[in-house]
């Protein structure tokens, strides 16, 4: 693969995606222009007084509720995107995400958890306890599934995905006791595990930004072993991959990089299974270009996804309901479509 080719693509997507961040902060009960959002932007950033030109009341609605918001969109896509290219990968299903292997589940009950222990009387302050919860729950899958996967030495991915679904279903049947224990709050825990931005911080930013750059590098690094490992596990080894130790490092980063994003989102389906399975139609299976290119595909759908919620709906909707509805009838005819092409699955 060229680097005109990885270039050709990223630098246009870089300029759709600052455009379209601009593009959503101007949306909303207040108008804004875009050249005070990037001044508001830029201001915030460098830690200066924002212009005297510019409404205070407007800088303050754009910096302090929509930047982040929107800004967390934007890093919550591009977490979920990558770590579904990566799982996909690894696993060599185009139907794999981090539902396949419960870590999404697993991160649901952890804050699930923490809402419960709230209910009854347990002080725990929700902007830390929860996604500290959701994080360990997502880790601690992982954990699960690699011990109970443990038995085949190379880790393959029908082991992994049977473990997945084991561990998911139990975790299922956790957060419905979870939700029979609230009672009638129930309502925070569905809300919550329909998946919503509006709480987003910039304390949320800076943890998400590190995440979402470590993350993507590491898995642009080990792009051409799996590129390899994808013709199979013996092919793999002969040409001096080890299998197993890649796919130890990239589920642990693809994990990390879901349990943070649904620790600050809540669960959000969809863009990590959609977002690699359509950019592989578009640019092929090479992973040196794909990763990458996921960032910007899942950026860009959440983006779009929660700008209308929070500013062209009459109402907001949760923003994980709206990209399953968007997003699950665009995926059956996909799939419908490569079945009568008669296409691979992978």
């Amino acid at each position: 693969m060229k680097r005109h080719a990885v270039t050709g693509w990223l630098l246009p997507l870089t300029a759709v995606l600052v455009f379209g961040v601009a593009l959503s902060a101007t949306l909303g009960f207040l108008a804004v222009s875009i050249p005070d959002v990037f001044a508001i932007l830029f201001a915030k950033l460098r830690g200066q007084a924002m212009p005297t030109t510019i409404d205070p009341v407007a800088a303050t609605v754009v910096a302090d509720v929509r930047l982040p918001r929107i800004l967390a969109a934007v890093l919550v896509g591009g977490l979920l995107g990558v770590s579904g290219a990566v799982f996909q990968a690894i696993l060599l299903n185009p139907l794999a995400d981090s539902y396949t292997l419960g870590i999404s589940t697993g991160a649901a009950f952890g804050a699930s958890l923490v809402i419960v222990l709230q209910i009854f009387g347990l002080a725990l302050p929700s902007g830390v306890s929860i996604p500290i919860f959701a994080f360990g729950g997502g880790v601690g899958t992982l954990a699960v599934v690699l011990f109970l996967a443990a038995g085949d030495r190379r880790l393959s991915s029908t082991s992994l995905i049977l473990a997945g679904v084991i561990v998911a279903a139990i975790l299922s049947a956790a957060i419905g006791f979870l939700k029979f224990l609230a009672d009638e709050q129930v309502g925070l825990i569905i809300f919550w595990l329909m998946g919503s931005l509006a709480g987003a911080s910039w304390a949320n930013i800076l943890l998400l930004a590190p995440a979402a750059l470590l993350g993507t590098l590491t898995a642009v690094f080990y792009s051409r072993d799996l590129n390899i490992m994808a013709t199979g596990d013996r092919a793999a080894t002969s040409l001096g991959v080890n299998t197993v130790r890649l796919r130890l490092v990239l589920l642990t980063v693809a994990t990390l990089m879901t349990a943070l994003a649904v620790s600050v989102s809540g669960i959000i389906g969809f863009v990590g299974l959609i977002v690699p399975h359509l950019l592989r139609h578009l640019v092929g299976p090479d992973n040196r270009l794909l990763i990458p290119l996921a960032f910007f595909g899942g950026s860009l759908l959440l983006l779009i996804a929660d700008t209308l919620t929070r500013a062209v709906l009459p109402s907001e909707v949760p923003i994980g309901v709206l990209t399953a509805l968007l997003g699950g009838p665009f995926f059956c005819v996909l799939f419908k479509k490569r079945q009568r092409d008669g296409a691979t699955a992978f």
